[in-house]
């Protein structure tokens, strides 16, 4: 973990960077064409004129941040940009067309709210819609019939009296105790999307993925221990045994060992609900044991993180172990990486500037926006303030 000193000196390093941002921008726009900027950016429609009065005198006054700070109040930015930014993560497809469910309700409820994000994956949480909101609908285990009701009444989600915060172990007929719960992974969106059928990989593929912007290729390292590649791996695919061990092994070792943390989780696609059996590992991670016979057999819900060294370790693995058991655990393995803030202001620059972070000064920017995230007890609404400010002027 970094020492105050180094934090002290990298929110220093930021003023810097958006110091010349705003430098390079005064000579192209007085600051109510930059007040103007940032709300567009961050809101997607015009401010009001008394809005923009207000984040012109801000900007003037040498504080783009309080401008960028008024220009979220506006509702637009929970039930549009945020929400927007949020979809592609509830789905397979990435998509950002997708129906509302808890997934993406979560995340606008947790940013609205600054919950700390990095218990974005594993904190006890969900965000449900009011019973006035929903008329009434209420929130199931076995369909997204309560959140297609808030999205058909466009509901305003930016209203804490419309979209509240309860506990996931809380709900009706939850399977889950507050110990099983995990944060997004443990949605019943996430689970629809991510944990029916298949092997739950692509729990592990898709969490990585979308909150650490890294994809299986990206973690490829054939030096991992092999030993938790389990027995539906062929060990010599084509008869060439090289083939697993420059290629297969790379992407197995390391995504065999986390995916254990899934073990008692599944979606039952009759019921259309999420499974969880304390104690017994589901048929799904023995299935196909004939492939290989010799390969791991999976008994628990244990699992362990083979990526913390070597070619990975740039990563920053800051949690507090390099195992574990249960997807809480897991969930924070992975969210409590610097790749996981990085990752996070890398997707809200891309929202915000529309453009992928490019060349020197937005890299350095990325690096320091992500070391103010962590300062900031992992609030997004201060990395949406930060980059809009930063791209302000590019």
């Amino acid at each position: 973990m970094r020492s105050s000193n180094r934090k002290i000196s990298t929110v220093f390093s930021t003023v810097t960077v958006l110091a010349f941002a705003m430098g390079a921008s005064v000579s192209l726009a007085g600051p109510r064409e930059q007040a103007k900027r940032i709300h567009d950016r961050l809101v997607g429609v015009p401010p009001s004129t008394s809005v923009l009065n207000s984040m012109e005198a801000s900007v003037a006054g040498g504080d783009p941040l309080a401008a960028a700070m008024e220009a979220m109040e506006n509702p637009a930015f929970y039930n549009t940009t945020v929400r927007e930014y949020a979809t592609p993560w509830s789905n397979r497809d990435e998509s950002v067309y997708a129906d509302l469910n808890d997934t993406t309700a979560t995340v606008v409820g947790m940013v609205r709210d600054e919950v700390p994000f990095d218990q974005l994956l594993s904190g006890d949480i969900v965000y449900i819609g009011s019973a006035a909101a929903s008329n009434n609908v209420a929130y199931a285990q076995t369909d997204n019939a309560h959140y297609l009701e808030l999205q058909n009444g466009l509901v305003d989600l930016s209203d804490p009296a419309n979209l509240l915060q309860e506990l996931q172990s809380n709900l009706a007929g939850t399977p889950l105790g507050a110990g099983e719960t995990a944060g997004l992974m443990t949605t019943r969106g996430f689970a629809e999307a991510f944990l029916v059928a298949g092997t739950n990989r692509a729990a592990v593929r898709f969490a990585t993925l979308n909150f650490m912007c890294m994809d299986m290729e990206d973690f490829h390292d054939i030096t991992s221990l092999p030993d938790k590649v389990r027995q539906d791996v062929d060990r010599s695919p084509g008869g060439d045994s090289n083939l697993f061990l420059n290629d297969c092994l790379g992407c197995h070792a390391g995504l065999d060992g986390l995916t254990g943390g899934l073990a008692y989780y599944d979606f039952d696609e009759v019921n259309q609900q999420i499974v969880y059996t304390a104690g017994a590992v589901q048929p799904k991670f023995v299935k196909d044991s004939a492939v290989f016979p010799f390969g791991f057999v999976t008994t628990d819900d244990s699992w362990i993180n083979y990526w913390r060294d070597g070619s990975n370790s740039f990563v920053g693995w800051n949690g507090p172990s390099a195992s574990g058991n249960g997807a809480k655990s897991l969930g924070v393995e992975l969210a409590q990486t610097r790749q996981f803030s990085e990752c996070q202001v890398k997707k809200v620059f891309e929202k915000v500037c529309y453009r992928t972070p490019n060349g020197p000064a937005d890299t350095q920017a990325v690096e320091d926006i992500a070391d103010i995230f962590e300062a900031s007890d992992h609030n997004m609404k201060q990395v949406f303030a930060e980059t809009a400010v930063y791209c302000m002027g590019n």
